[in-house]
């Protein structure tokens, strides 16, 4: 199993648009929770590209990298407050659950904080691998994420089970060869292979009863 960090274990979402938001400010782009949807899944990189893209406004390289380097300092001045109460309704239980019956378990995400937040969150024990933004080149919907976890985990892509919140994530996940499980809104999430709507009442036995 691999799992996406924000929006399917924990809601850092909230976290990312304001740091986004405040940016946006600075740089008199206006930004609202429409813009911030559409960058779920991409590199901070490609997330600033947008934004100044949708403001129609550019930067140096050096004014780049500190707009970078600022909206991060801000998420993570957000995120210092994170603790265990963050987690995703049923995700814990999904967690262990998962773990008792001895399955490999990774992370995929685009986030470069993603050790920083499974450890304000207590999750960092239920993973076998983490993959995230510190070690990938290519953001989803590339499947170079999910393509280094299954070969972390030793487990073939046939046989590896993604869950993501993010239609850039689906397509990384089928694009690998893996079966995608979206995890928020049916409408959104069309091109994953089953959708729910959380972990609240998902178990490895309705897991397994999938047909694929």
């Amino acid at each position: 199993m691999i799992f996406d960090l924000d929006g399917v274990l924990v809601d850092t979402a909230k976290y990312h648009f304001l740091a986004w938001q405040r940016l946006a400010k600075s740089l008199s782009i206006s930004f609202d929770e429409e813009m911030n949807e559409r960058l779920k899944g991409i590199s901070r990189v490609e997330s600033l590209q947008l934004i100044l893209k949708w403001g129609n406004s550019s930067l140096s390289e050096s004014e780049f990298s500190d707009c970078m380097n600022k909206k991060n300092k801000w998420y993570l001045e957000y995120i210092e407050e994170m603790g265990p109460d963050e987690v995703l309704p049923g995700v814990l239980s999904f967690l262990k659950e998962a773990k008792k019956a001895g399955y490999k378990i990774g992370l995929g995400s685009a986030s470069k904080n993603a050790l920083i937040i499974l450890n304000k969150v207590l999750l960092t024990s239920f993973f076998d691998t983490i993959i995230d933004g510190n070690r990938t080149k290519k953001s989803k919907p590339d499947p170079e994420v999910f393509l280094l976890g299954s070969i972390d985990l030793s487990v073939t892509v046939n046989r590896c089970v993604v869950f993501e919140d993010a239609q850039a994530g689906v397509q990384a996940a089928r694009a690998g060869g893996m079966l995608a499980i979206g995890v928020g809104d049916a409408e959104i999430l069309k091109e994953a292979d089953y959708v729910i709507s959380g972990f609240s009442d998902f178990t490895i036995k309705k897991l397994l009863s999938l047909k694929v």
